[in-house]
This record gives structure tokens, C-alpha cells and sequence, in this order.
């Protein structure tokens, strides 16, 4: 086989033949990911554990997104969650509203700035933009593709910023064509070969009927379709995963989509898809059964868009379990051997370690009990996945002994909710009195992923530890329920147009002064751990960040926080994330968790960082400008740290 350059570029361990996995010397970040398959090892060591302390700030870029929100209600729901690119000089990424924008890498000048002036009065259901993808990969761009809020696919110049004129129409592929205008993107597409890869971000839990959240596959040079693949598997006569599909609406239920980051491996010719729970999300009673390939990781062969395998990690859905990460290319050893492998991280905490080439498990997985539901019409899966090895990680069901409060007395308005509400453990399904699902949608692994560190074959995750109640209310009980409980009233709605219940969503919180939150369960509410999978055993776990203010609660340092946004690690042992909701950067010891640095970033940092190198030079980058829904400060920053 003919190893080309930009393999090469890829190889940053001793390993057998080829690896999606790391970066190297030369510094480029070529991929949202690092890599192709998201791994997020940087085989830097110029900043390291022993000299991280004396870090500091190198220069700030202003986008200036605030200003395009004005005159709308989007700083209510922006949040700045980008990861750039850096490959020739250059930071390519994008802000919420869908902008490009490219950046000297050394010094934060800017080069160009792309607007595709979105609908900004028009309703997103997340107002994100993960970042960018480069063609060719790997290597120096020549074209910058963009997938926009509103549902465009977009070939930019790389060098000047300018719509490419022959791909699709002036520049724009229509992605809403045949799905219709719920369809919004919210990550970078993915590059293999001549062509890019988008999944779509569809609702869930609003009406029955979504969509199906295909895959398709377009030839990067004129953006003509070249595949299409359905996650519904009832839409292919051919296909006998269609009998996972029951019930009198089934064929008009739709949603399975893949809103997170594909995964390619372009020396075996596959792409890993994750796909997300079928809507509507939490009530299955118009689609019993298992519902493939809804839920599930799914390898796509990249030349033509069929199916490799599958693995399934929720049977039929209830509880909003997308696959939120990233599916991660890794490499492990095991019986003596190394392994290609995908790393499946998901919001129920679970970890499985898939063969790349034939999704079995390298670890056990066993197939248990998990309670029946209580609602009428609706029948929970008997069994669920679980991985033996990696143990579930986090929150893996709640008590009234889990019920907490700062205060004995906030402590006892704690005790006195979660009496009330239904808890069985893991998976227990939604119910009229309101279930407590431990742990919730946010995770568990969120969408801010997982990162490996290929030489001690480390799994490091942040995760959030923080349950949701959920109810089941009969669609005409909702109004008088609503009068009656103020705590009803005030929960998140889901209309689940189609079916014979409306849901509402909250949390085990309460609103505390200045918007903040006093947590009504025992912490910490998130921490970053690190899992050795030579053995499939967790190695180390800390506190992330804190959320409620040390100077009246002296501990909360050690209570951790809600976060959203990934970790990196490095040759140089560190381990970089923000994520959580004091807004500060952090590096740990990646081989024992211990805090080594942190820095207040001027705005909230709900994103995962990057490194690269220039001129012998390394740099720490993080988008800062915040997460409206979190409560976390907006702003417009993309902030590099140096020696």
C-alpha cells in the first residue's frame, strides 16, 4: 500500500501499519478531532507538567458575535462551542451563527471573515457551531467547509474566504432538500477522499413525525449527492432490522439523526456514525420495539454508504440517550496484540470498546433487567447494554440518601422532592409522578467527548453528574397539572405532537440568587477521570471545576460542575478543558489528575481546546463566549496561551 503524506502526518505512536490517531511534530490541527478519529492526542511536549505553571496569555481574537445578535433573541440561546483547525499558518472556525473565520495562528490576526447570514429571527433549537472541516484532509486546505444552522452545506476558498461558485448552487448545497426546514447543522462534516460527510441536528421531542436523520455523502468538488444513508431502518423493504420498528405510525416517525461528529478511517474505508434517540424521545408507544439503527454507532463503508455493522447502545429509547461524542478511533492492546478499535462514549456513562473492523466488544457487555414502564401504551425493552469493563462511569441511579442541600434545610426540600418522585435505577423509564433518570440527557459523556492517550493507553472524559426528572402527563391533564404544581409549570415542555403525552423535563436543582443553581444532589456534578484500558479500569477521577460560589460555600472547589466542552491531552503529560461553569481553563497531570494549572478566562469556556505548533512555538487555544442556556458570561473570544 502506498502510505502518502498525509498518513504520515497521522502516525504519532509505534504502531503496526496506520493510525488515525494524533499529531505531529510539525504542529497541525487538521481535524476538529486532531485527528480523523477524534482523538485529540497532540504529540506536543514544549509546554509540559513541569513548566505549565508559567503559561500565559500570547493574544485574544474578538469575532465580534455579539453584535450580529442584536435586534434578536439569540443571545438567550448562542453558545460558543467551536474548536478550530490549524493546518498552514492558519486557524479556521466558525462562531453560532455560523460564520467562518481565519486567523494567523502565530499572532491572531485576522485574514477573513465569511457571514452566510442565517435567519437570525428564526428558531434553532441550539444555537451552536462545533467548527470547520478542511479538504484536502490533512493536509493544506484549498476549500473550507462550513454546515450551517440553517441547513446549508458550504465550500469556502481557503485562502480568501469566497464561496467556491461551482460547487452546488453559487457556493451552497440545500441539506433541508427532501427533510424539510427542521434540519439545522450544528458540527463540522466530515472529509474522505473527494467527499463530505454531514449527518443533521433534527428536534426530538416536539412532535412524532420528524424526519429520518440521514447520513449523505457529497463530491467535494461540484456538490452533487453521491449517497444517502437512513438510520430508520423500516425505510429499507431489504433490510430485516426493520421488524425493530412496531406499531400502527411507524414509517412516520422519524429523528435517529447523527448531530455529533462522524468519525473516518480512510485506510479501511469507513465512516462512524453516531446516531440519537427516535422521536419522540421519551415516549416509544408509536415505535415499540428495539429501533434500529436509532441509538446506535454505526460503520458505513465511505465509497458507497452501506452498512459495515453496527452496535446498539440503548434499545429503544426513553430517555433523550443520543450518542453525543464522537466515536473515537484508538488503538489497544490486548492478548498481545493491537487492536483497532472505536471508543463509543455515552450519556448513560457506559464506555465500549468496539473492534473497528467487525464491532464486537473487546470488553464484556451483558445484556440486564431494566425496569417495565408504568405508562399506558408505551412497552420499556426488557435488557439494556451494559459494559462490564469499562465500569459505568457517574450517576447510575438516586435515592432519598442522595438527596443534598447546602443547608439542613435546603438538605430536607431535597429529601422531601425526590420522595415523590420514581427512581429503579439505570434506565428507569419516564411516569406520571416523574421519574428521576440517573443519569439525565447531559450525562454522563456529552457531546464534549473523549480524548486517548495512545502511549499509557488512557481514556480521559469529563463527565456531568447530574440527574433529570422526567414526566409523563396526559395531553389534556396538562393545563390543570400546570395550575396545580408550580413545579410542572416551570419544566421544560416537549408537545410530542402524535401521541397521547406531553413531557416535561427538569432537574434535580433549584434557581439560587443571581441565576445561579443550589443542587439538590449529592456531588461532585462533574469530574474528569481517566480510564487505563490496558485493563478497562478506571485509574483516576477529580472534581471539575466548581459552580457555586466558594466564598459563601468554602468546599465547592471540591464539588465540581455542570460542563459541556471536551478535554485534550498532550505528550507533554498535561490534560487541557474548560467546559465547566466558573470559566476557567485548566491543565491536570494526566497521569494522576492533580491540578497544575488555571486561568480565568474573560467569558464562559463551553468548548474543547486545541494545541498546535509554529516556529518551534506551542500554543493552548479555547473559544470563550459562553453558554446562554448555562448561564455561563457571553462573549466573543478565541484566546491562545504560550510560554
Amino acid at each position: 500500500m502506498k502510505v502518502t503524506r498525509y498518513q504520515l502526518l497521522l502516525c504519532v505512536f509505534l504502531l503496526p501499519a496506520l493510525s488515525t490517531i494524533g499529531q505531529t511534530r510539525d504542529g497541525a490541527w487538521p481535524f476538529y478531532g486532531c485527528d480523523a478519529g477524534g482523538g485529540r492526542y497532540a504529540k506536543l511536549r514544549q509546554i509540559n507538567d513541569s513548566n505549565v505553571s508559567r503559561l500565559k496569555l500570547a493574544w485574544v481574537y474578538r469575532t465580534g458575535e455579539l453584535k450580529t445578535y442584536e435586534g434578536t433573541n439569540k443571545m438567550e440561546q448562542a453558545a460558543f462551542e467551536a474548536t478550530p483547525i490549524m493546518i498552514g499558518g492558519t486557524l479556521y472556525f466558525s462562531t453560532a451563527s455560523s460564520r467562518v473565520i481565519a486567523v494567523n495562528a502565530a499572532d491572531g490576526k485576522e485574514k477573513w471573515v465569511y457571514d452566510p447570514h442565517i435567519d437570525l429571527h428564526r428558531g434553532y433549537s441550539d444555537m451552536a457551531s462545533r467548527g470547520v472541516a478542511g479538504w484536502p484532509a490533512g493536509a493544506t486546505p484549498q476549500k473550507i467547509f462550513i454546515a450551517t444552522l440553517d441547513g446549508q452545506l458550504i465550500a469556502l476558498d481557503a485562502a480568501r474566504g469566497k464561496p467556491i461558485p461551482y460547487f452546488g448552487k453559487e457556493g451552497a448545497v440545500d441539506l433541508k432538500e427532501g427533510l424539510g426546514k427542521d434540519l439545522a447543522e450544528t458540527s463540522p462534516p466530515a472529509i474522505m477522499g473527494d467527499m463530505v460527510i454531514v449527518g443533521s441536528s433534527l428536534g426530538d421531542n416536539q412532535r412524532m413525525d420528524y424526519p429520518p436523520g440521514v447520513v449523505r455523502a457529497y463530491d467535494v468538488h461540484s456538490g452533487n449527492l453521491r449517497w444517502t444513508w437512513d438510520p430508520i431502518a423500516v425505510h429499507d423493504p431489504g433490510d430485516t432490522a426493520g421488524k425493530t420498528w412496531v406499531g400502527p405510525n411507524v414509517g412516520r416517525t422519524g429523528g435517529a439523526n447523527a448531530w455529533s461528529v462522524l468519525s473516518t478511517d480512510a485506510e479501511r474505508g469507513l465512516v462512524f456514525v453516531p446516531t440519537t434517540s427516535p422521536s419522540p424521545d421519551y415516549y416509544g408507544g408509536e415505535r415499540k420495539g428495539k429501533n434500529l439503527y436509532a441509538n446506535s454507532v454505526v460503520a458505513l463503508h465511505a465509497a458507497t454508504g452501506k452498512m459495515a455493522w453496527y452496535f446498539q447502545v440503548v434499545h429503544h429509547d426513553l430517555w433523550d440517550y443520543d450518542i453525543a461524542a464522537q466515536p473515537m478511533l484508538i488503538t489497544v492492546t490486548k492478548g498481545g496484540r493491537k487492536v483497532p478499535a472505536v471508543a463509543v462514549g455515552t450519556k448513560m456513562g457506559h464506555v465500549f470498546i468496539l473492534d473497528r473492523e467487525t464491532g464486537k466488544s473487546l470488553f464484556p457487555v451483558e445484556e440486564r433487567p431494566v425496569p417495565a414502564s408504568t405508562v399506558n401504551g408505551e412497552e420499556a425493552w426488557p435488557t439494556q447494554p451494559f459494559p462490564v469493563l469499562p465500569a459505568p462511569l457517574g450517576l447510575q441511579g438516586f435515592s432519598v440518601a442522595d438527596a443534598w442541600g447546602p443547608t439542613p434545610a435546603e438538605k430536607e426540600e431535597a429529601v422531601r422532592r425526590v420522595e415523590k418522585l420514581l427512581n429503579k435505577g439505570p434506565f428507569t423509564p419516564p411516569s406520571y409522578q416523574g421519574s428521576i433518570m440517573a443519569p439525565g440527557n447531559v450525562g454522563g459523556i456529552h457531546w464534549g467527548g473523549m480524548c486517548y492517550d495512545p502511549v499509557q493507553q488512557l481514556l480521559i472524559t469529563n463527565i456531568n453528574r447530574v440527574p433529570a426528572v422526567i414526566r409523563m402527563l396526559p395531553r389534556e391533564e396538562v393545563g390543570q397539572l400546570e395550575r396545580e404544581s408550580e413545579e410542572i409549570m416551570r419544566a421544560e415542555t416537549g408537545r410530542q405532537a402524535g401521541t397521547p403525552y406531553i413531557m416535561k423535563r427538569g432537574y434535580l436543582f433549584k434557581a439560587g440568587p443571581e441565576k445561579g443553581f443550589i443542587m439538590q444532589s449529592q456531588p461532585p456534578w462533574g469530574t474528569l477521570l481517566a480510564i487505563d484500558l490496558h485493563t478497562g479500569l478506571k485509574k483516576w477521577e477529580v472534581p471539575l471545576g466548581y459552580m457555586m460560589d466558594p466564598r459563601q460555600y468554602p468546599e465547592a472547589r471540591n464539588w465540581g460542575s455542570i460542563n459541556f466542552g471536551g478535554a485534550i491531552v498532550t505528550e507533554g503529560n498535561l490534560v487541557f478543558v474548560a467546559a465547566s461553569m466558573d470559566s476557567h481553563l485548566r491543565a491536570f497531570d494526566k497521569r494522576t489528575g492533580a491540578l497544575l494549572w488555571e486561568y480565568a478566562l474573560p467569558a464562559g469556556g463551553q468548548a474543547t481546546p486545541m494545541t498546535y505548533s509554529i516556529a518551534g512555538k506551542q500554543y493552548i487555544v479555547i473559544a470563550a463566549g459562553g453558554h446562554a442556556k448555562l448561564g455561563t458570561p457571553m462573549g466573543d473570544y478565541l484566546v491562545a496561551f504560550s510560554l
